[in-house]
């Protein structure tokens, strides 16, 4: 049976300032000062209040705007894209499915090779989970997006 994914009311009250601001007020951190915008390391990131898998250090690029940015989703179904009109702008938000955490925008400018899309992630909406720590933290089953990796290294 797959694994379930809930809005953690323990996850949410022990949020940073910043982590709630971002996840539940639809907030956005400043550019260049997420914890995650120039990792490198292989691995997952999950939502910080769901604990639901996101996005894969292996579908990372560097968009030079200061938030991680990926080409694609970990598993569609994770995530939810809406309609955001704030800002006097039109753009599509992202959340979380199941924490019902805003993770930050998808936008049309992303690498034409992997599909064109760029999903502008805050870091305060993450929690990264290093390839080496995958099995011992209930995500096992997500080692296989590493396999490539593996072999070249």
């Amino acid at each position: 049976m797959a694994k379930q994914y809930i809005k953690n009311p323990a996850a949410v009250k022990a949020l940073s300032p910043e982590q709630y601001q971002v996840t539940q007020k639809n907030g956005t951190e400043r550019p260049f000062t997420g914890e995650y915008w120039d990792n490198h390391e292989p691995g997952i990131y999950v939502d910080v209040v769901s604990g639901e898998p996101l996005f894969a250090s292996v579908d990372k690029f560097d968009s030079g705007t200061g938030w991680p940015s990926f080409t694609r989703p970990i598993d569609v179904a994770n995530v939810v894209e809406k309609r955001d009109f704030s800002h006097l702008m039109i753009r599509t938000e992202v959340r979380s499915a199941h924490g019902d955490s805003h993770l930050g925008h998808v936008f049309t400018d992303g690498p034409r090779a992997e599909g064109g899309l760029r999903y502008c992630i805050n870091s305060a909406s993450l929690r990264f989970i290093h390839l080496d720590d995958l099995e011992a933290e209930g995500y096992g089953d997500y080692k296989k997006l590493f396999v490539n990796e593996e072999a070249q290294a």
